[in-house]
């Protein structure tokens, strides 16, 4: 058994010790904002803290985490409160969002290294791979989540906390049964 503190929570695993954070947090846990990518600590889809360290968690195994605390997306501002995450919508970064998760992790842990990052510490903190390509607007969103939690600058509102499941789906009109299915031109 393993024992280590999760998003506030402690945690008994009863789990391989080998088992990797990343399976231990999505199979045995149902954390699901931490993703499985490459599964070889390249592409930092998997990315959450340890004891406010960004890692890839695709690449400990439990056994080396007894007594630590774990950070994943799920907790690290629950109502998306945190500046990188009001940065990231504010500057438009997802795309896919598949590694936004990650991105924001790898970038939350920069930013309590370092308030105001330059884009050389920036690439260095940030090795995520985004098949988007939205690294531009990344580094903007970091750069803004610093000057917002240096009180230099303040972001409306942030972002909705997620989408009632009765309101992901568009209602589509009943047609009449005697009406054309045809737009109008």
């Amino acid at each position: 058994m393993t024992r280590f503190t999760v998003n506030g929570q402690p945690i008994e695993y009863r789990l391989d010790p080998e088992t990797p954070l990343l399976w231990a947090l999505r199979d045995a846990s149902n954390l699901t904002g931490t993703k499985y990518g490459c599964g070889t600590g390249q592409c930092g889809a998997c990315t959450v803290h340890v004891d406010g360290r960004a890692v890839r968690s695709c690449q400990i195994p439990i056994r080396r985490l007894e007594g630590s605390f774990v950070t994943t997306i799920e907790a690290l501002s629950p109502d998306r409160s945190h500046p990188i995450q009001q940065a990231w919508v504010a500057e438009s970064v997802p795309q896919c969002g598949f590694c936004q998760p990650g991105m924001i992790m790898a970038a939350a842990a920069l930013l309590e290294q370092s308030a105001a990052p330059t884009d050389a510490e920036i690439d260095a903190a940030i090795t995520n791979i985004c098949p988007c390509g939205t690294f531009p607007r990344v580094r903007e969103a970091i750069r803004r989540a610093g000057r917002v939690r240096g009180g230099e600058e303040t972001i409306s509102a942030a972002p909705p906390p997620g989408i009632d499941p009765k309101d992901a789906a568009r209602q589509v009109p009943a047609l009449d049964p005697g009406a054309s299915a045809k737009p109008d031109r």
